[in-house]
């Protein structure tokens, strides 16, 4: 089994959101899951696509998956209303900021078998959490 990978994240914050992005080359939707707790957000990628039947690895840097990493929440946000995309190898999280962070358990649904989408907000204005 391979080692779990840390991966590079971007965080960015505006008005009224908390963006952050990270390169999850090679997984299915179904590979991705990502926590919102207190305090914190966990990415997990699985592993996919090892070796199968005759062949050999003659250089291997790198595997698709499986993928861990724990980033701290600069401030509160509501994982309910989180939307969750990835495209292209890239997971891209978009939270409403809030004055307390609701935790949520996130999945993708799968738009194509390298796609995936979870939509909270659906393009509504970001309501306040209570």
């Amino acid at each position: 089994m391979a080692d779990m990978q840390s991966i590079p994240v971007k965080m960015y914050r505006s008005e009224g959101r908390l963006t952050l992005a990270a390169p999850m080359p090679g997984l299915e939707p179904d590979d991705v899951k990502v926590e919102i707790a207190a305090d914190k957000i966990v990415l997990h990628g699985d592993l996919r696509g090892t070796l199968k039947g005759d062949k050999e690895a003659v250089m291997d840097e790198w595997t698709p998956g499986p993928y861990h990493r724990e980033v701290q929440l600069p401030e509160g946000v509501d994982g309910e209303m989180a939307n969750l995309t990835y495209n292209n190898g890239v997971l891209v999280l978009v939270m409403p900021r809030a004055q307390k962070t609701k935790p949520a358990m996130l999945t993708l649904d799968e738009v194509s078998p390298t796609q995936g989408e979870r939509i909270g907000n659906a393009g509504r204005p970001v309501r306040k959490a209570s």
